[in-house]
């Protein structure tokens, strides 16, 4: 199946209510031409799933600024005052988790898995209307698995199967996002030829990927 679509297309396919997970660390690793493109369209009340939302300027963050997201399950907000301005006046819900649970929860979306029990937010307004259950003794709370209907993927090298690397710290999230969602869409530095990267170099198999902005 020909996976390469145009960023038009890929935009067309996101639409209004739908949750979105976007990978990568402060807009690093993350599909930036695409999330552009996207601030440009008129989709909105967007929940996006993302360790954070970037700056107001790039990345995620845009889609803030321009007021399309309605939600956010995120790990920290800090680096984008827009955001900060729209929380504080009520304008968009944060869901906060910690860094750690975020990326088991999102784990455990990719595996069919139903949550995950940790021990991280005993005892802090983290455990507010979650489920606790004690083992051996010791408490933990139900973190509940997170999907999406599309994620949005920023890797470096992609093949034109959907094979996909991910350098340094782009990996943050991206791996784990690809598996957890409806629809892949990724958004590659490189293009290569199928067959160009070793097999075992790959991060992301060609079977998690549904298309590839060309």
């Amino acid at each position: 199946m020909a996976k390469k679509i145009t960023i038009e297309e890929a935009v067309a396919m996101i639409k209004e209510g739908m949750t979105l997970m976007v990978g990568g660390f402060l807009s690093v690793g993350s599909a930036n031409r695409l999330l552009k493109a996207l601030s440009k369209s008129e989709v909105r009340n967007l929940t996006v799933i993302v360790n954070d939302t970037a700056y107001p300027d790039k990345g995620v963050g845009l889609l803030v600024a321009n007021k399309q997201i309605c939600k956010a399950i995120c790990s920290h907000i800090g680096t984008n005052p827009a955001t900060i301005e729209q929380y504080n006046n009520k304008e968009i819900e944060i869901e906060f988790v910690p860094q750690g649970t975020l990326a088991e929860q999102i784990r455990c979306g990719g595996s069919g898995l139903g949550g995950v029990l940790t021990p991280t937010g005993v005892g802090t307004i983290v455990e507010k209307g979650k489920q606790k259950i004690t083992v051996d003794g010791k408490e933990f709370l139900l973190e509940k698995s997170l999907r999406a209907n599309i994620a949005l993927i920023g890797a470096s090298v992609c093949d034109e199967a959907g094979n996909c690397i991910y350098k340094g710290t782009t990996q943050n999230f991206n791996p784990l996002m690809a598996t957890a969602a409806d629809m892949v869409i990724v958004e590659a530095q490189q293009i290569v030829k199928t067959g160009e990267i070793p097999m075992e170099q790959v991060h992301t198999p060609a079977l998690f990927v549904d298309y590839i902005i060309a």
